[in-house]
């Protein structure tokens, strides 16, 4: 169990109002770096930011030597951006007004290396009529092609359409060709010989369509891949063009803590939430509606209380969560619990501003900046 009193005492919780998102600076910092070491390095790290969205978190990673970065949204791009991130991977199929959003990105951020994925032949067609109407010779932006690793959501299948998707890219006088997205984040087997092997059955399949490619004459300068249950496995590979993405890991949530023990991150995001009303024997009711944490999971499993015997959620609306336990009748009134979310990533997008909690004080904010559709592009 990864609850440990010490390691999540707040002395001035009365200065959280609540519900209140919680960074724990110390653990932030301790999960990159064991990012960096299973990687092999930082040079092998891509990290996700839709997981944290903060600059002060990528400050932290570009201190251990992380330069490459992955993201979702533009306006996660610009986060990036303007942090000092010189390598970002967009890493969502551009359509509608985002193509010319991406444009505009590239022309305000020159010195930035763009890249964003691509699975259909159309999004070619449409992300090289962006440039070139821009009129703008100095917008360069590389396209990786993503592929489905069995995951059915995004990708292009491994076969002859993929390859001809990959010339296409190459032989375009507006693109240049930045390689394979394999996103494998479906692995999350518990048992770890199981996800080890179905992860390495994928990256075999990979592997020998990469071969194709360059045995055709094609270039691929890198490989993106990794979920966070892939990650570790993957990181054993000694591809030397492979980058890993996951995202999870740098506050590695409840659900990761639960199905991948053999990692070694600890949770680093949390919420400080408030009894407001326990009239009923072995129940209390919470502050922490679905307004404050990701209501992406299953009613009853969306929070974890660590520091309490045992608990079942109840019944969640809005603006509360009422939760049986035997330990209610410790709790009073304006007592405050740490709730740690099932999954951190949609959780961090749901406030505008953390406190982040070192030595065991809340010591500052950070704002959760990419929470945002829109910064200034």
């Amino acid at each position: 169990m990864y609850w440990k009193p010490e390691v999540y005492r707040i002395e001035n919780a009365e200065s959280v109002f609540s519900p209140g998102l919680l960074i724990f600076r110390d653990l932030v910092e301790q999960n990159l770096v064991e990012m960096v070491r299973i990687a092999g390095g930082p040079e092998r790290l891509r990290p996700h930011c839709k997981t944290h969205k903060t600059q002060e978190v990528v400050k932290i990673a570009l201190r251990l030597g992380v330069t490459r970065h992955k993201c979702a949204t533009i306006a996660e791009a610009e986060m990036l951006a303007d942090v000092g991130v010189q390598d970002i991977l967009i890493a969502y199929q551009m359509v509608g007004p985002n193509l010319q959003r991406l444009v505009r990105l590239a022309q305000k951020y020159p010195d930035v290396e763009l890249a964003t994925l691509v699975d259909h032949p159309q999004a070619v067609t449409q992300l090289s009529r962006a440039i070139q109407e821009s009129g703008d010779p100095g917008v360069s932006i590389r396209v990786l092609v993503d592929l489905n690793s069995g995951m059915n959501r995004t990708g292009i299948s491994i076969g002859p359409r993929a390859i001809e998707l990959y010339e296409m890219i190459y032989s375009s006088d507006a693109l240049k060709i930045g390689g394979l997205h394999w996103y494998d984040g479906q692995h999350r087997q518990c048992d770890l010989a199981e996800r080890t092997g179905a992860v390495n059955a994928g990256w075999d399949q990979l592997i020998r369509f990469r071969d194709q490619l360059l045995l055709s004459g094609l270039p691929v300068p890198c490989i993106v891949a990794a979920g966070t249950g892939s990650f570790p496995v993957l990181a054993d590979h000694g591809e030397p063009n492979l980058e890993l993405s996951p995202g999870t890991t740098v506050y590695h949530d409840d659900d990761m803590a639960t199905r991948f023990p053999e990692m070694k991150f600890q949770p680093a995001l949390a919420i400080l939430t408030r009894v407001v009303s326990c009239n009923r024997a072995n129940e209390l009711t919470l502050d922490v509606g679905h307004k404050a944490c990701a209501a992406d999971q299953p009613a009853g499993q969306r929070l974890a209380f660590p520091e309490l015997s045992s608990v079942k959620e109840l019944t969640h609306s809005e603006e509360h969560l009422v939760i049986h336990t035997p330990d209610a009748n410790q709790f009073k009134i304006g007592d405050h619990l740490i709730a740690f979310p099932r999954h951190a990533c949609p959780t961090s997008a749901v406030y505008q501003a953390a406190h982040v909690i070192v030595g065991g004080n809340v010591a500052e904010q950070w704002e959760i900046v990419g929470r945002d559709r829109v910064l200034t592009i």
